[in-house]
């Protein structure tokens, strides 16, 4: 048998026959990958949601600066253009004493009435990062004019060790699932080969490349992967909008606002096609090199 080059007609059919003739592990390795890719796109899902709630928490996160009562209206003015000034502030809201009298009245009717004297000059300041916000609170109180301020250092540290852990326990779980369909793949894969191992050998005698044998069982990985990951796909836009609806009657989505399954979908296509090709190809290519040794 003389060499043959690269004939992806030839390898894909070799690969699809593969497939039928080990119908039950092909079908094993599907829901395997299937499953793991529906894990794993949940908990990629919930840390989307978990992050834009995150998000907006730190759109809505500030501190407040208290102005010197000796500084004037001018002064007052220029210490707001030197805390916009600083890096990581979004922006500066000034509000004057009389102000923060009227709100305070406002938010407390028949309470107890408070003399506008009590009250201070202030400034609002809103951040980028929260993970600076310790930094930036130290920054605006070093500037001269700031007699006070009033920060939820502790709350903003929890909103970033809670991104943190969302995001360290969500890829630990990506690599174990990942792992368990190369795993289970890779069985498959070495199982079809098995069963050919002596045409493999025969083949390899005659002349055949180790390409041209691996080939065919790079393309059946493939494929499975590919098949697995557009059926996971499928039933995770079904989940998540069957989830979706469910909180939505139960009231729970006046809480927060998910993220659209519409809006992220071809994302969500793209890493699930993605993961379904890296675990069949590499599942294959791992299978079947033990069996190249003739």
């Amino acid at each position: 048998m003389r060499k043959r080059g690269f004939n992806l007609g030839y390898f894909i059919t070799e690969g699809f026959q593969s497939i039928f003739s080990h119908g039950l592990m092909s079908f094993a390795a599907v829901c395997m990958i299937v499953a793991c890719l529906i894990i794993m796109g949940s908990f990629s899902l919930l840390a989307v949601n978990a992050d834009q709630m995150l998000t907006k928490e730190e759109e809505k996160n500030e501190f407040f600066a208290y102005i010197d009562e000796n500084c004037g209206d001018e002064e007052a003015a220029q210490l707001a253009e030197a805390v916009k000034a600083l890096p990581n502030v979004a922006s500066v809201e000034f509000t004057s004493k009389e102000d923060a009298h009227d709100a305070w009245v406002a938010d407390h009717p028949g309470g107890v009435e408070l003399p506008v004297n009590v009250f201070r000059d202030r400034l609002a300041v809103h951040v980028f990062d929260l993970e600076l916000f310790t930094d930036t609170v130290n920054a605006v109180t070093a500037l001269p004019g700031v007699a006070d301020y009033s920060a939820h250092s502790e709350l903003a540290q929890g909103f970033v060790l809670v991104r943190h852990a969302a995001t360290i326990l969500a890829t630990v779980l990506v690599a174990i699932l990942a792992a368990v369909s190369l795993f289970i793949i890779a069985n498959t894969i070495r199982l079809a080969a098995f069963t050919r191992r002596e045409e493999i050998g025969i083949m390899k005698i005659c002349g055949a490349t180790d390409s041209f044998v691996r080939w065919p069982f790079i393309f059946e990985g493939l494929i499975l992967g590919v098949f697995g990951a557009a059926v996971a796909f499928l039933i995770q836009w079904g989940i998540y909008s069957l989830v979706m609806n469910a909180l939505a009657s139960s009231g729970v989505l006046t809480l927060f606002t998910p993220v659209a399954f519409s809006t992220m979908w071809l994302p969500v296509l793209g890493m699930f096609l993605l993961a379904g090709v890296l675990i069949g190809t590499v599942g294959s290519g791992f299978a079947i090199s033990r069996f190249l040794k003739v």
